[in-house]
């Protein structure tokens, strides 16, 4: 199951271990511009940062959360800004902090992240050097002409905080448990989006079948429209030729009704008998 801390302070306003001093704005800056979907601040040992997963120096969890609040105790801190992590572990820190190790924590600061002008967290180490240590640590790098943690830094303009020892506690994210009902409203809810699918389907091969059979009766009544204006244009010829076949019919039956013809001979018109040489027929 997974852990998550309460909110730990991992920073307080003040020197570094080069030298530089983290201001109040930097603290505000920090709370308010983290979000690990922007970047990822993850926890690491000692600020070293290993390549391997199965190394010593492997990542043991990320942070997930930061506030910034002023310290009201009654310790030489009261009055100062301090920053404050969430803080989701791994299995070996948990393990770790259990058996005392690695319990204090030293944050990596960029002070112009992203060419923002701003500053931000970009890594939290744990070590087992406390805060006189960090002091010690802080006189030697300003004196030294090169600083012996610059190999750590993610950026050389990177600064570490002086470690400070927190109290790391982990409780367990309760999820939400699997009762009766939720898997019966999971079933309906699988079913309806099954379902849902299942008739988007259908809707969809419902207008493709509409688009393709308009498409079709599109297509079938022009070519209709055309077979009937081309026929009704033949019939409109066949009926002005034989309009006018008729009229030279009837043209040449009157032609020849009222004409003789010049080549046959014509048989005599009989104009009766006068009484002589009559012949008459023996019936």
């Amino acid at each position: 199951m997974p852990k998550v801390s309460k909110f730990i302070r991992i920073g307080v306003a003040g020197d570094t271990c080069d030298g530089r001093e983290i201001s109040a704005a930097d603290i505000d800056q920090m709370a308010e511009g983290f979000d690990p979907r922007v970047y990822g601040c993850r926890v690491n040992l000692e600020h070293y940062k290993g390549l391997l997963p199965d190394s010593q120096f492997k990542r043991y969890g990320d942070v997930t959360a930061l506030k910034a609040d002023t310290i009201d105790d009654d310790s030489a801190l009261k009055g100062k800004r301090a920053l404050y992590a969430q803080i989701s572990p791994t299995d070996d820190l948990v393990a770790m902090v259990g058996q005392r190790q690695k319990i204090y924590t030293s944050m990596e600061i960029q002070p112009n992240f992203a060419k923002t002008g701003k500053a931000h967290l970009v890594g939290l180490a744990v070590t087992d050097d406390p805060a006189s240590l960090g002091t010690e640590m802080l006189a030697f790098s300003a004196k030294a002409s090169v600083n012996p943690l610059a190999s750590r830094k993610a950026a050389p303009e990177n600064l570490f905080s002086a470690a400070t020892e927190v109290e790391m506690t982990f409780d367990d994210v309760q999820e939400p448990g699997v009762t009766l009902l939720s898997r019966i409203k999971g079933m309906f809810a699988a079913k309806q989006t099954t379902d849902e699918a299942r008739f988007a389907d259908v809707h969809a091969a419902v207008e493709v079948v509409a688009t393709f059979a308009q498409e079709q009766v599109g297509q079938v009544e022009t070519k209709l429209t055309a077979t009937e204006q081309a026929l009704t244009e033949r019939l409109t010829q066949i009926e002005q030729a034989a309009a006018a076949d008729r009229t030279e019919l009837v043209e040449l039956s009157n032609k020849l009704a009222h004409t003789d013809s010049g080549t046959q001979a014509r048989r005599p018109f009989s104009n009766g008998g006068n009484g002589k040489n009559e012949v008459l027929t023996d019936c």
